[in-house]
C-alpha cells in the first residue's frame, strides 16, 4: 500500500506538472479603477486555488471550534456523573438475605 501511495503521488506529480508547463500562456487579470495583473496562466490557477483552500478552511474551523466545545462539555458532563454514581454507590446499605 505504501508502494501504491508513492506511485499515485509521482503520477499526479506528473500530470500536474504536464498541466503546468502547457500552460504557461500570459493573462491578464483587470480589476476596478484601471488595475491589471498579468501573470503566467498557472499562476494565476494556483494563486485563486490556493484563496479558495484557505476560505474553506477559515469557514470549516468556526464548525470544527464549536464540536471540540461540545465534545469537551460532554466529556465533562461524563466525568461529573461518573463521580457522582460513585458516590452514590458507596453511600448504599447493602441489604443483607434473611
Amino acid at each position: 500500500m505504501r508502494y501504491f501511495n508513492w506511485l499515485f503521488r509521482a503520477v499526479l506529480f506528473v500530470v500536474l506538472l504536464g498541466f503546468a508547463v502547457k500552460n504557461d500562456q500570459p493573462v491578464t487579470l483587470h480589476y476596478f479603477f484601471g488595475y491589471q495583473w498579468s501573470s503566467s496562466l498557472v499562476i494565476v490557477l494556483l494563486v485563486f486555488f490556493a484563496a479558495g483552500a484557505a476560505v474553506g478552511v477559515i469557514a470549516m474551523s468556526v464548525n470544527v471550534l464549536q464540536q471540540r466545545r461540545e465534545i469537551a462539555r460532554l466529556k465533562r458532563d461524563i466525568r461529573v456523573k461518573n463521580k457522582l454514581a460513585d458516590i452514590g454507590d458507596t453511600q448504599q446499605i447493602p441489604i443483607q438475605p434473611s
